[in-house]
């Protein structure tokens, strides 16, 4: 086995060549030298450069990251609006049990019927669902739905809902359902 180093001969008594030898072998001329001043401007703009980079892509990252955070807040705002739109026919159906005649009922039952109407309005509530019933309001069409009129008993009832068929929600401050009411109006009576 051959444990010779090839090159040892060629470099010199310090184990290393020394960078003369180096450049002679390269052909004798010296790499141009670039001032240090330029070098320090140099490095100084790409320094800026660079940390403007930075910043900008951490401006972004933040900004991607509120635009999601807020994405989500609205996906589940809208996935809990089309849950609570679904429960309205029970409200609607509670409401009709609540105002229809209680002597056919038994008292217990009634009672519990209430019971439960009260809680769920309530939990239903505290998740951001707002009745709408106009009934004496000057009629908005943003929240409700005219479907029949009658002439107003005096001028000052113009324009006003004077019954409410079916109540609207909002939920969490947009509408979900508009209100379907009666309004007073006296244009096309005479």
């Amino acid at each position: 086995m051959n444990t010779e180093r090839p090159f040892e001969e060629d470099a010199p008594a310090g184990g290393a060549p020394d960078l003369e030898s180096v450049v002679s072998d390269a052909g004798g001329a010296a790499p141009p030298m670039e001032p240090a001043e330029s070098a320090v401007g140099r490095l100084e703009g790409q320094l800026a450069h660079a940390n403007d980079r930075y910043l900008r892509l951490a401006a972004d990252f933040d900004n991607f990251r509120k635009r999601v955070a807020k994405e989500r807040i609205e996906l589940a705002d809208r996935a809990q609006a089309a849950f609570v739109i679904r429960l309205l026919d029970v409200l609607d159906d509670l409401d009709r049990l609540a105002a229809s005649d209680p002597t056919g009922q038994s008292s217990v039952v009634r009672q519990g019927i209430d019971l439960v109407d009260k809680k769920l309005r309530k939990e239903l509530e505290a998740a951001g669902l707002e009745r709408v019933d106009p009934v004496g309001q000057r009629f908005d069409p943003s929240v409700a739905e005219a479907v029949s009129v009658i002439a107003p008993p005096g001028a000052e009832q113009d324009h006003t809902v004077s019954a409410t068929f079916q109540v609207g929600y909002r939920f969490k401050g947009a509408l979900v359902r508009p209100a379907r009411v009666q309004v007073y109006s006296s244009e096309g009576h005479a």
